[in-house]
């Protein structure tokens, strides 16, 4: 609305409520208008002088081989995870950059090896893994086909469990699949598809001989049956 008084011409604009969030929006001409762009991050990107090289040298996310229906493996190592460093943002955009540039196309998998993971350590908590996933572009979710959780233990079962279905969206959720053990493992994967650390071997192992520590239950906490037999005899006193 215009309004003249006297000799001297003035303006007078009028902006609606709506317009508050950005009124110099509103006083752009068209040509202007035109000049404006989306300047949404990419977070796939690195941003400037962020570095991945130390979550690549600890090799906590690879891409190997496929599963026995031709899957694309993201392997992930928990245990190599430094949790207590890396901020969940700094992974997010590790995650998008590794999908974005070592699997641009065609459907994949998650193998998680969960073996000897400590929680204060290696764990970055249920809520960032959630904003890892939340924040991936809709094709990586449908592309994203099975999660393979490789030794989950019995806390981490009771977590997804109970807690999964509020913290983790449902096309996550339904799409985990346990692995008691790795002779499991190889009727999804062939082996030799995957690298598989000593460590987790290992603790494959202790598991075989050690079959209730999968739920919580340590039967042997002292390893006494791994002490050698010691033989001895009670002989008569010589009256």
């Amino acid at each position: 609305m215009a309004l003249a008084q006297g000799t001297g011409d003035f303006s007078v604009v009028v902006l609606g409520s709506d317009f508050a969030v950005d009124a110099g929006a509103a006083l752009l001409t068209p040509a202007d208008r035109e000049e404006w762009h989306d300047c949404l991050p990419d977070l796939s990107a690195p941003a400037d002088g962020d570095d991945f090289s130390d979550l690549e040298d600890l090799q906590v996310v690879r891409v190997q081989g496929t599963d026995r229906a031709g899957r694309r493996i993201v392997r992930v190592v928990g245990r190599f995870f430094p949790a207590p460093v890396i901020g969940g943002e700094r992974l997010k955009r590790y995650v998008l950059h590794k999908l974005r540039t070592e699997l641009p196309e065609g459907p994949f998998c998650i193998l998680y090896m969960h073996s000897t993971v400590q929680s204060d350590d290696n764990n970055p908590g249920m809520s960032i893994l959630r904003g890892v996933y939340e924040d991936l572009p809709p094709e990586y979710k449908e592309r994203l086909q099975i999660f393979y959780f490789l030794h989950p233990g019995l806390r981490s079962r009771l977590a997804i469990a109970t807690l999964g279905r509020l913290f983790l969206s449902g096309g996550l959720y339904w799409k985990i699949k346990y692995v008691s053990r790795l002779e499991y493992l190889w009727g999804d994967i062939r082996k030799g598809e995957v690298e598989i650390p000593d460590f987790v071997i290992d603790h494959d192992k202790v598991l075989e001989n050690r079959p209730l520590t999968d739920y919580g239950i340590e039967p042997d906490p002292l390893h006494l049956a791994d002490m050698p037999a010691v033989g001895y005899s009670l002989g008569s006193e010589n009256m």
